[in-house]
């Protein structure tokens, strides 16, 4: 019979052939090592590092790098690893689209969550509370408080006369013309901006509270500078018209308007109660010795405030004196005033 011949293979195909078990082996391990540090990535940017219970607040301060940023998400125990989170930044296009600013992170965000946020510019936001009859020192030790700005800059640029000017206030401070409400704030709002968003818009001081002024013989200046006055005199809203008309009568007559939150701010005291001496302090402010209004708003009135000074009720009332806490005792003579005193004198000492 005869024998096929065998064909040797080549040196190289051998080779080629005892090699390919290696190769197999070694993509084996490439891909067991890739699914390794996929899992581990996903485990970073998924998982939530154990900490304190709560939300956290952290600051980003503007022109930080994505790994600046991760490095101080993770210094702040927010996410698990600054690698993750630069690398899923990477991946989805946001690395150059993180904003500054202060953020809430919730219990529980994962890095996806901690991504999302940054890049929306879902910052965290400070209500902070402009009362009826509050002050322009007031506010600003309430901003200060919130860790938006310091006091004395909030009253600086309140009494800034370009500031004043680019509003279209002419006045010395913003006080008065700033609009009691809650506002909303972020860090990095400047004081500026804060006080102008604040400023009384001419929608609530609408022309007809403007033209009742006029009717009476006063501008929104005094308009407002009324109103302050009867905002921190009044307690109860239904008492506001007739605060209004005992200072109406008192200026037809050109009798002093005797109020004592007048005093307060002419000597700094706040809301404290006030001395003898306090009284004789000479000061513009000062309507114990001075007849008319005083130079300027004491307070920020509320609308109700406004309507109040603008439209006073129709009685001759000229005094009132404190019955209680919130309300007041009125007369149209000085006899009835005194008596209203000694009973209210007699009734704080029982």
């Amino acid at each position: 019979m005869m024998e096929r011949p065998r064909f040797l293979k080549s040196s190289a195909d051998a080779r080629s052939h005892s090699g390919r078990p290696f190769r197999q082996f070694a993509w084996g391990v490439v891909c067991l090592l890739a699914l390794f540090l996929g899992l581990q990535v996903w485990w970073l940017v998924t998982a939530t590092p154990t900490v304190a219970a709560g939300p956290r607040i952290i600051e980003i301060p503007a022109h930080l790098g994505v790994l600046d940023i991760a490095r101080r998400l993770d210094k702040a125990d927010i996410i698990r690893s600054p690698f993750g989170f630069a690398l899923l930044a990477l991946a989805q296009g946001k690395a150059r689209s993180l904003k500054a600013g202060e953020y809430e992170i919730p219990q529980g965000a994962n890095t996806f969550a901690v991504l999302s946020l940054l890049e929306g510019g879902k910052v965290l936001y400070h209500p902070v509370l402009l009362k009826e009859g509050g002050t322009l020192s007031e506010l600003a030790r309430t901003i200060e408080a919130e860790g938006l700005a310091r006091a004395d800059d909030i009253v600086r640029v309140g009494h800034d006369p370009l500031f004043l000017k680019a509003l279209e206030i002419s006045a010395t401070s913003v006080e008065g013309y700033l609009f009691p409400d809650t506002y909303q704030f972020a860090k990095g709002v400047t004081p500026e901006e804060m006080l102008s968003r604040m400023v009384m818009k001419r929608a609530q001081l609408t022309p007809e509270l403007i033209g009742a002024a006029r009717e009476l013989g006063f501008n929104v200046h005094q308009l407002l500078t009324l109103a302050s006055i009867i905002e921190r005199e009044a307690v109860v809203p239904s008492e506001l018209p007739l605060i209004s008309a005992v200072f109406w009568n008192r200026l037809k007559i050109d009798m002093p308007l005797q109020a004592d939150p007048t005093v307060q701010y002419a000597t700094g005291k706040g809301r404290q109660p006030l001395t003898r001496n306090d009284l004789l302090v000479d000061h513009p402010y000062n309507t114990y010795r001075r007849n008319g209004l005083p130079p300027g708003p004491i307070a920020n009135p509320g609308l109700l405030a406004i309507r109040a000074a603008a439209h006073p009720a129709r009685v001759n009332y000229l005094y009132f004196v404190a019955l209680d806490e919130r309300h007041h005792k009125f007369s149209q003579s000085l006899n009835d005033h005194n008596e209203a005193v000694a009973r209210y004198r007699m009734g704080k000492l029982r």
